[in-house]
């Protein structure tokens, strides 16, 4: 039986039992185990890993936990200085693609608000969410630390707080969106992007009043939801400001 001492640092204690948390763990290993199913064990999803070093040096993923090793296990971003020693991923795109999970709709809609492009259908089970994240090397975005801990999933990230307001935050936060954003670019509906279009065209769909009052729209070029400055637009505007500043 293999004996292991094992660290988690800093957001990852957010996982593990409170009794283990901030402290060297003595574990003990009775099979052949690859590291990160060993740390996933402890519930903390693989995607919330930058660097894991064992006996001083960088390993992979793939590592086989051997007798006597002492792990140190570090979050995404805040050790990215020295994850370079070994990455455990390619480097994520900017700005990221997202896929967010099931539970998450309105967070979906404050993200593609700003601008980001950003996946969400209510009905994907969770081999869904994961197939297409894995095809199309999409951010997930989840409260279900087991979605996360998918080997399909490359990049995903555990959004701590419920409230949707406070997750878009701490959405772009995590992954420094705020010189990326893009306001009223994307369909709320669909995530399709928008583009002006006349109104000419456009008229026919139009209620009497809309037709009078306004002569600038925009069109989602997937669904054609059809977006003007209504009423609706300045509590628009004021979420967006809201979520403009950095906290």
């Amino acid at each position: 039986m293999a004996r292991i001492r094992l660290h988690f640092y800093q957001s990852l204690n957010d996982f593990v039992e409170r009794a283990l948390r901030d402290t060297e763990i003595i574990h003990h290993l009775d099979r052949k185990a690859s590291i990160k199913d060993m740390i996933e064990s402890f519930h903390v999803p693989h995607t919330e890993i930058e660097l894991i070093l064992v006996n001083g040096i960088a390993v992979n993923f793939n590592y086989i936990v051997q007798c006597g090793d002492e792990i140190q296990v570090y979050p995404v971003s805040e050790h990215s200085t020295v994850a370079t020693l070994l990455p455990l991923r390619p480097t994520l795109m900017r700005p990221p693609l997202f896929l967010v999970d099931v539970n998450l709709g309105r967070l979906a809609r404050y993200l593609r608000l700003l601008g980001f492009d950003c996946w969400y259908r209510n009905d994907y089970d969770d081999a869904t969410v994961a197939r297409i994240a894995g095809e199309q090397q999409r951010t997930v975005l989840t409260r279900d630390r087991t979605l996360l801990q998918r080997r399909v999933i490359t990049y995903g990230y555990f959004v701590r707080a419920s409230l949707p307001k406070i997750q878009t935050q701490e959405v772009l936060k995590r992954f420094d969106l705020y010189p990326l954003l893009k306001p009223l670019t994307r369909c709320t509906y669909c995530n399709g992007r928008l583009i002006e279009t006349e109104k000419q065209k456009i008229e026919h769909r139009l209620k009497p009043l809309t037709k009078q009052n306004y002569d600038r729209f925009l069109m989602c070029s997937e669904c054609s939801q059809i977006y003007w400055q209504g009423s609706h637009f300045a509590r628009v505007k004021h979420l967006v400001d809201e979520f403009s500043v950095a906290k």
